[in-house]
């Protein structure tokens, strides 16, 4: 039985995020936390959460058979000095593998960046933690018939 796209498209996004994103974060030049997948708890890295959603579709991808998706990753840190250098590191580093990589290795036709919102401690010093919420829209050429 073939894979769901659904699921290959999330797993794509995983090794994307293990393997360029935490590349790129190596080659800093400051030491960031790594991406790790999982339920892993500690400084030594951070754990984002994917969620995917299916979009509305513009008349044009309803004609050429287009589905469309929406990617979130967020990613929830907890609050240091250096929290919204790291937002801003992650930002660049998932952006930069995105555009190296817009198919995210032939799993979909176009993977694009549409939003970016950081997330601040509304309070300072009251145990909130600092967030990166990224959105992708992805957009895979039907295969059904």
């Amino acid at each position: 039985m073939k894979d769901f796209i659904e699921t290959r498209i999330i797993s794509a996004v995983k090794e994307m995020l293990t393997g360029r994103v935490n590349e790129i974060l190596g080659e800093a030049q400051f030491a960031i936390p790594l991406v790790e997948i999982g339920e892993y708890e500690g400084g030594t890295a951070v754990c984002p959460i994917i969620a995917l959603a299916t979009c509305e579709r513009t008349e044009k991808e309803r004609i050429i058979r287009l589905d469309s998706y929406s990617l979130t990753i967020t990613f929830n840190l907890p609050e240091m000095p250096e929290s919204e250098l790291y937002c801003y590191a992650y930002s660049a580093a998932v952006g930069k593998a995105v555009s190296e990589n817009h198919s995210l290795g032939g799993v979909v036709d176009r993977a694009v960046i549409i939003s970016k919102k950081y997330q601040s401690p509304k309070k300072p010093h009251c145990g909130e933690g600092w967030g990166l919420v990224l959105t992708l829209r992805i957009t895979v050429e039907e295969t059904g018939a």
